[in-house]
């Protein structure tokens, strides 16, 4: 399974329309077939270079989606049943980058799961984490950059 946006290039910068300052707009999404025994996704974006903060959790994305579409909107669930959590901006959805100094990554974890989650929408990473324990076939990763200077 493999993870890649049409906006940025895996190591590379991460649009300044996808900052938190600049438009809070999620970056397209596309990934490859899942594992066999799929039932649904989860995704985690991270920036690691300031603790792990959590910028977007979403999970029940439908195991016959192939990506998500630039812009997700900030709703506790969407139209297709994927539930989105809290990021730590204290908002449900996506949180664009925002940091303080210097060059940051960004780390956008896509799992395939293999079940649906009883998680309700708004739940936090550490819930998701321990929800999707055991259940996880497979992660597939992507990592974009984003500068202070923008």
């Amino acid at each position: 399974m493999t993870l890649r946006s049409p906006a940025f290039d895996e190591g590379g910068p991460i649009p300044a329309t996808c900052g938190y300052k600049k438009g809070n707009f999620s970056p397209p999404l596309v990934w490859s077939l899942p594992p066999a025994g799929t039932r649904s996704f989860a995704l985690l974006v991270e920036d690691p270079d300031a603790r792990g903060w959590v910028h977007w959790i979403a999970w029940n994305i439908p195991f016959t989606a192939s990506g998500m579409a630039q812009g997700a909107p900030a709703s506790a669930q969407l139209s297709d049943g994927t539930r989105q959590g809290l990021n730590d901006f204290g908002k449900i959805g996506y949180g664009g980058p925002c940091p303080p100094s210097g060059i940051h990554r960004y780390t956008f974890r896509l799992m395939a799961v293999d079940m649906l989650l009883d998680l309700p929408a708004g739940s936090e990473r550490y819930d998701l984490m321990k929800a999707i324990d055991h259940h996880v076939l497979e992660e597939t990763r992507l990592t974009g950059t984003y500068s202070a200077d923008r």
